[in-house]
């Protein structure tokens, strides 16, 4: 049944694209229109392809920017009647002034501004009506195409279709959610609070719910309106390379990154033209990778970096993203293939979402395959780069990108990192401690019961006793390693 739906549904989909021209004349007008026509998912998909003017003319891209908050915009009655729902009173009663005309309207939601009592500039978020059944039936789409691509293309299993979806399908139903949203706002508000970099704006508690959010109004300049950030005289040199530093910081500092940073949600400061920064809005898409995941990803970029094709071969098996059974200096020599032609050029001029794509293309017989969990931070840095770009051509992200890495890597190994991680989790680490007894008493007592039949037990006393054997070295290191961290939580606390 489901493979009938989405034929059904591909077959509307041509249909439609015919009857709009897309198929017969390639125009970023008509194909924003018809990727909006389809629903959410596939106007966010236009919102990627809107930075990616390595993939599009310039011109095509530029009309797809039109997709990021300017999507055909719902009533402004209905838009009315669910605010004074959700907030249980009128919009006079709660706001000083309502502007009826749309600030933006996008994929999931629509915002307004208005003018709180206290005189306050503020804008009203709120979701478009029936959004879940429209995301949910896109959605049901994705997955049916997901399984008939699983089960018509052979190498599927490095894409990881179906993971990827359902990866997709659970960031995308968190949009649904504005509490969630102003809960990411916050959280990210606090990471940047004192930074020159970033802005992130306040979010009005008493006045958010699920379908509605308040936000404080910004005033900046939209990222691509290139001719605005001349106007306003601001480095553009320095407001590129502050981005870069921004996904640096949001990945590796605080391992929480803002996975939505298209244009539309990404403005430029119009304070301090010659130290400039950004400020981001819609924060509902968010990240976070596991500390192996951080530090895996660390060490392969820095082995990119500094062209140790050794050092990224055996990255590469040991963390599993290769057939395990590959050999190390084969791969080393395929990757040194791939990367030496890149590399002859300035790294200025090196985008690193051609080089990723490279390097999954080139690894193809090694069964490198797609990590669903980095994903959402291929999107951000693919955006990041394309805007980035747009503003100043010549972005070096590998001159910022190394020394940042070089320095986050040695930190890892600090003293004082190590000291503040025991701080944070001593209660953890001394209720492990605490168990360790009991572990050695049942596994003596476990060796006893053996013990009692031996002819039986004969066999699993032998593998018990080889295992012992082989983790002797772990269990001495990791008592030791217990005791000092006691100790350091003693002596400290």
């Amino acid at each position: 049944m489901n493979f009938l739906i989405v034929a059904l549904e591909l077959t509307k989909m041509c249909l439609v694209g015919i009857q709009k021209g897309i198929f017969f004349k390639p125009n970023g007008k008509k194909l924003a229109i018809y990727l909006e026509s389809l629903g959410p998912i596939f106007t966010k998909f236009g919102q990627l392809l809107s930075t990616r003017t390595d993939i599009l003319d310039y011109k095509t891209a530029k009309e797809l920017e039109s997709l990021t908050d300017s999507c055909k915009p719902f009533k402004v009655s209905t838009f009315k009647k669910i605010v004074e729902k959700e907030l249980g009173d009128s919009i006079e009663n709660i706001f000083e002034s309502f502007d009826e005309t749309p600030l933006a309207a996008a994929s999931l939601a629509q915002v307004h501004s208005a003018k709180l009592k206290t005189g306050q500039e503020v804008v009203i978020k709120v979701l478009r009506p029936n959004i879940e059944k429209s995301v949910k039936k896109n959605l049901r789409l994705l997955r049916s195409a997901a399984k008939i691509f699983s089960y018509l293309y052979k190498e599927s299993y490095r894409l990881k279709p179906n993971e990827v979806v359902k990866d997709y399908e659970t960031t995308i139903l968190k949009e649904l959610d504005l509490k969630l949203e102003a809960s990411n706002t916050n959280l990210t508000r606090k990471n940047f609070l004192n930074s020159k970099e970033l802005y992130i704006p306040e979010v009005y508690w008493d006045l958010t719910t699920s379908n509605v959010m308040v936000l404080e109004k910004i005033d900046g300049i939209p990222c691509t309106d290139i001719a605005q950030i001349e106007k306003y005289g601001i480095n553009k040199k320095e407001l590129a390379e502050n981005g870069v530093m921004i996904f640096l910081n949001q990945v590796f500092r605080d391992n929480f990154f803002h996975a939505d940073m298209h244009p539309g949600n990404i403005f430029v400061s119009k304070k301090n033209p010659n130290s400039p920064g950004y400020i981001a809005i819609d924060c509902a898409i968010t990240g976070s990778l596991s500390n192996d995941e951080r530090y895996i990803l660390a060490r392969m970029l820095q082995a990119v970096l500094k062209q140790n094709y050794k050092s990224l071969a055996s990255l590469f098996i040991s963390s599993g993203w290769v057939n395990s059974d590959t050999n190390n200096i084969e791969l080393e020599n395929t990757l040194r293939a791939c990367c030496e032609p890149i590399f002859e050029k300035p790294l200025s001029e090196i985008e690193f979402g051609k080089l990723l794509l490279y390097l999954f293309q080139s690894t193809r017989q090694y069964g490198l395959s797609l990590q669903t969990s980095l994903v959402l931070l291929q999107k951000t840095l693919i955006h990041i780069e394309g805007m980035g770009r747009q503003i100043y051509p010549e972005l070096d992200f590998w001159g910022i990108a190394e020394p940042y890495l070089d320095n986050w890597l040695t930190e890892q190994f600090s003293p004082l990192k190590l000291k503040d991680y025991i701080i944070e989790n001593k209660e953890d680490i001394l209720f492990k401690a605490s168990e360790i007894p009991s572990v050695v008493f049942e596994a003596l007592d476990e060796i006893r019961s053996y013990s009692k039949n031996k002819d039986i037990n004969s066999k699993k006393i032998k593998e018990l006793e080889d295992k012992i054997s082989r983790q002797k070295y772990l269990i001495r290191t990791v008592a030791i390693g217990i005791m000092f961290a006691t100790a350091i939580i003693l002596i400290v606390t």
